[in-house]
């Protein structure tokens, strides 16, 4: 378990270099990148089976395995840009982030998982260090005008977490399934972005390498690895730890020099690593008595 929730944060790493990839990506509309970044995210996943032919035992894909795997990529993508095109970025930023919260509230009602004091705690302060890094340390105006784009955040939230949780109710399915989630994605991002969009595509070499930076780790590996983590890892955990997306990206951003640090972050850095920290004492404890009674 403790391996494959280590799985599971790789992908939340590799989600920290989304905002960079996409500063870099010029001006590309968002579904026209939903949709090249998948058709490459899908390209991992047919490359990962030319080389593990046999790592899988065919089986049976129940048809709500389908609609869970497709309405959460897609969903979470549309809900998103939605939300982004009818509320201020900062709160349907933050409303979206809700999802580590839900996947924590929501391992309670999972078969076999039992939720704890420390997991619902480490997920809020996670939340509060999620705050800091977004609202960059300023408040929130909640604006009714804005009623219909936070809704589509909160969907938005609801749909990762459901497709989070609901995934681990399938662990027999094989992770290659996420190729097709992937393929199907990018097939509804083209056609939304021939119906709502005006075509831009990258412009310059180095604009081309950051979609395809995207399309390989952030909106490609991360999903294969998370679909890993959801299934077999701690998931209150992995809720928990996800976090330090946020942190990570900004640091990320920090490093390349489009941003500054600052107390903020550090105060952010404190609350997510606490929270993640006291989410996974049962395990890390656990590992240690295991440790020392080997």
């Amino acid at each position: 378990m403790a391996r494959a929730t280590l799985i599971g944060f790789t992908a939340v790493a590799m989600w920290a270099l989304l905002a960079l990839f996409t500063d870099a990506s010029g001006s590309v509309p968002p579904f026209l990148l939903s949709a090249i970044t998948f058709a490459i995210g899908t390209g991992v996943g047919l490359v990962a089976r030319l080389f593990m032919p046999a790592a899988e035992t065919p089986v049976k894909i129940p048809p709500q395995v389908w609609l869970i795997g497709i309405g959460g990529l897609f969903g979470y993508h549309f809900f998103y840009f939605t939300a982004l095109r009818n509320a201020p970025a900062v709160d349907a930023s933050l409303i979206a982030y809700l999802w580590p919260l839900f996947i924590v509230l929501g391992s309670a009602l999972m078969p076999g998982e039992k939720l704890r004091w420390n997991h619902i705690v480490g997920a809020l302060l996670g939340l509060g260090g999620t705050a800091l890094i977004v609202t960059k340390g300023a408040g929130l105006s909640f604006d009714p005008r804005y009623g219909f784009g936070y809704a589509m955040a909160f969907a938005c939230a609801f749909l990762w977490s459901g497709y989070s949780l609901l995934s681990r109710r399938f662990p027999s399915v094989p992770t290659s399934i996420v190729t097709w989630f992937c393929a199907a994605t990018a097939v509804l991002s083209l056609l939304c972005h021939l119906a709502l969009e005006e075509t831009a595509l990258p412009q310059t070499a180095g604009q081309w390498l950051a979609v395809v930076g995207l399309g390989l780790m952030p909106v490609g590996a991360a999903f294969y690895a998370w679909d890993i983590g959801v299934k077999r890892g701690n998931i209150q955990v992995l809720g928990a730890a996800s976090y330090a997306a946020p942190l990570l990206s900004t640091l990320v951003l920090i490093v390349a020099g489009f941003a500054e640090p600052s107390l903020r972050v550090l105060a952010a850095c404190l609350l997510i690593t606490g929270g993640a920290v006291l989410a996974a004492k049962s395990m890390i404890f656990k590992r240690e008595r295991e440790t020392a009674n080997a």
